[in-house]
């Protein structure tokens, strides 16, 4: 979670960060934030064909898996949540790391998308 707004830098980090954690072909599904087509961010994943990038159609929040696991989170540790913005992240990533290790959970923000997996 940033402070700021995220730029190609920011989105090349989280690229190597991903290259560092996860082994084999990788497909990412990216909304239209212009992070993601940074150049930055561009040049990192032509070094790295292993990553993959599948573009979501403009304003189609219905087709990504992640609008999913905010519903989810929002549905659950983090409704009626009322305190600081510190406080707030904390909850979010606990959120997040409750939901890592529940595939079927996982797979089903993907299934509600309607895409093909």
């Amino acid at each position: 979670m940033h402070n700021q707004p995220v730029r190609g830098p920011d989105v090349a980090e989280v690229l190597r960060h991903l290259a560092r954690h996860v082994r084999g072909r990788v497909i990412l599904l990216w909304d239209g934030l212009s992070a993601h087509r940074a150049a930055p961010a561009r040049e990192w994943l032509r070094q790295h064909p292993r990553i993959r990038v599948e573009r979501l159609p403009a304003y189609s929040p219905e087709l990504n898996p992640v609008e999913g696991l905010w519903s989810w989170m929002k549905g659950g540790r983090l409704a009626n949540l009322c305190r600081g913005l510190e406080e707030v992240r904390k909850e979010a990533r606990m959120a997040a790391r409750a939901a890592r290790g529940r595939n079927e959970l996982l797979w089903g923000f993907l299934k509600k998308t309607g895409l093909p997996h």
